[in-house]
């Protein structure tokens, strides 16, 4: 075997081991590439017990219930689909219902979300990409007064935001 072929022979060989590398990592990774998971998806995709998952979404209006020793309970919702939540501990400041929240933990058997982990919206604006898409998808999200987002209750029921208000008047 010459110089030439010898050389050929072992960046071949690195590349068909890299190659091997990148394709176990992405396999490994395959279900932990989605920042978070919507309601709908966890449906869709029928996630097992205990395996461990972001849930975002909404916080559903009058969905929000404090137990004894910090227990929280509430829905996280994305328009198509609605998950129960329960979480032990201190909510973070920006927490509350009609916001965006991504929470992290597993499913139980009941079908309840165990989450160990909640992480609040971090300003006024803040939405997450899946989420809003989701809800523009259903007609129930628009774009208010400086281009903050509005909740629409019902798909059917037009709302005035302030910015229409006063075209309006």
């Amino acid at each position: 075997m010459t110089r030439k072929q010898r050389r050929l022979t072992m960046i071949g060989g690195a590349l068909v081991v890299l190659a091997i590398a990148a394709g176990l990592v992405l396999n490994a990774l395959r279900d932990s590439i989605v920042f978070f998971s919507t309601p709908q998806m966890v449906a869709e995709k029928q996630i097992p017990v205990g395996k461990r998952f972001r849930l975002g979404g909404m916080v559903e209006q009058g969905s929000l219930v404090r137990g004894d020793n910090l227990a929280v309970s509430f829905k996280v919702s994305d328009g198509g689909a609605t998950l129960p939540v329960n979480y032990k501990g201190i909510l973070p400041d920006l927490f509350r219902e009609g916001q965006g929240v991504v929470a992290e933990g597993a499913m139980d058997a009941s079908g309840v979300f165990k989450a160990d982990t909640v992480l609040a919206k971090h300003d006024e604006n803040y939405m997450p990409k899946e989420v809003a898409d989701a809800l523009k998808k259903q007609g129930r999200w628009q774009e208010g007064e400086g281009g903050k987002p509005v909740m629409l209750q019902g798909a059917a029921k037009p709302v005035v935001t302030p910015a229409k208000q006063s075209v309006l008047q």
